[in-house]
């Protein structure tokens, strides 16, 4: 299995390499050792510096648009409203696969101002490492954290500080054995050839087809349209809409989904539940990818409010009168991704974390935000071995 990997990832690195935080400060800062150091008569003059030196930084948070990744995009809003003008955000362009000089100019863009410290970059597309790379021409000082990571391990390793991805290649077992345990005696892989290119795509892929091999389970692949080429993302999701019953029709109810696209999960959310058929868990799981568009859910007033999200799928889910044959992870990932990469810079950048890539404490952001059952591990693999600084996060399914 090993090598097929590596012979994929190899393939892979060559198609990649071709195409492809708040105007004031924690509470922490506001009442650490400044008042501790100075006698007790001067201790408020000697906190009015100390706040001023410790809002003197920026975070950037670079996402896609509301399109490709309403969640990241969220995300990033979400920290703005929390820290205030501390927080700079900007979004690649929705073509980012055509684009990559557009997402190096939002990027060295960002870095132009010396006020910026850290850059957290979700989803870290096509160009995000032509994108450091650039930056650090001029400012190594940047601290780059990037979370979805679309390029070659290797390359984007080299690169940034942290990269973060859910372990698509655990995956390939993972999702199968989720979608055996709903009832699945066929599962469809949907994909194009842009992503059938990136080495953990195509790694978990093989996943898939060497599960359902063993689990004897047929194993269905299914070309979409790509949402960044000439149909765009409606034509992606017309494509999900019109065919999706086709192939329920062709190998029964009991065939499970699963897309590697974003755009794509809320028309395919759609069709699985009026059809009856099985979807085990989105390509970016999380009870706020796809769902509450698909099920109509509004957020408002219960923005962050897992449980109360995932009550109300549940619902959704049982009027459809397919319960347990639809799930998801329990945490938005891709949010967790950019709230811990924001905390884990703040502290880098305050001096309570030291090195540029503390697997200790990132892991403790994570979990602060996720709960004691997320873990990670270090990406590895025969063409680049193990690589410290790319991190693969796994979190349990909840069942619908």
């Amino acid at each position: 299995m090993k090598k097929i990997i590596s012979m994929l990832l190899i393939l892979a690195m060559a198609f990649s390499m071709v195409a492809c935080s708040s105007a004031g400060t924690t509470e922490e800062a506001a009442t650490e050792a400044p008042a501790e150091e100075a006698p007790a008569e001067e201790s408020a003059e000697a906190e009015a510096p100390a706040e001023e030196a410790a809002a003197d930084y920026k975070i950037g948070i670079i996402t896609g648009t509301v399109s490709q990744g309403e969640e990241e995009y969220q995300a990033a809003q979400n920290m703005k409203a929390k820290y205030g003008d501390m927080i700079v955000t900007a979004t690649y362009p929705d073509n980012f696969s055509t684009e990559t000089e557009q997402t190096i100019a939002t990027v060295t863009n960002m870095a132009a101002d010396p006020d910026v410290k850290v850059i957290v970059f979700v989803q870290a597309v096509p160009g995000a490492t032509a994108a450091i790379n650039k930056v650090k021409e001029t400012r190594d000082d940047i601290l780059f954290i990037t979370g979805v990571c679309a390029e070659d391990p290797g390359v984007i390793a080299a690169a940034a500080d942290i990269c973060m991805l859910v372990d698509e290649i655990a995956m390939g077992t993972t999702i199968i054995d989720q979608a055996q345990k709903q009832g699945a005696k066929t599962f469809v892989h949907i994909s194009f050839e842009r992503h059938l290119g990136y080495a953990t795509i195509s790694a978990r892929q093989q996943g898939f087809k060497d599960r359902c091999a063993e689990l004897g389970i047929e194993y269905v692949e299914a070309t979409a349209p790509d949402p960044t080429g000439d149909a765009g993302v409606t034509g992606a999701q017309a494509w999900i809409t019109e065919n999706i019953k086709v192939l329920v029709d062709e190998h029964g109810k009991d065939t499970a989904f699963f897309s590697t696209n974003c755009s794509m999960q809320v028309p395919l959310i759609q069709q699985v539940a009026e059809l009856g058929a099985i979807y085990p868990q989105q390509c970016c799981p999380s009870p706020y990818h796809g769902y509450p568009s698909a099920f109509n859910i509004s957020t408002e007033g219960h923005e962050g409010d897992v449980p109360y999200m995932l009550e109300q799928i549940t619902a959704k889910v049982e009027e459809y009168g397919n319960s347990g044959r639809m799930s998801t992870w329990e945490v938005p990932v891709n949010m967790m991704m950019i709230e811990a990469g924001v905390e884990y810079g703040i502290k880098w950048v305050e001096g309570e974390i030291t090195d540029r890539c503390d697997e200790a404490a990132l892991l403790a952001e994570m979990k602060k935000i996720a709960g004691d059952a997320t873990t990670i591990s270090h990406y590895s693999d025969d063409s680049v071995g193990e690589l410290d600084n790319f991190f693969m996060i796994l979190c349990p399914f909840y069942d619908f």
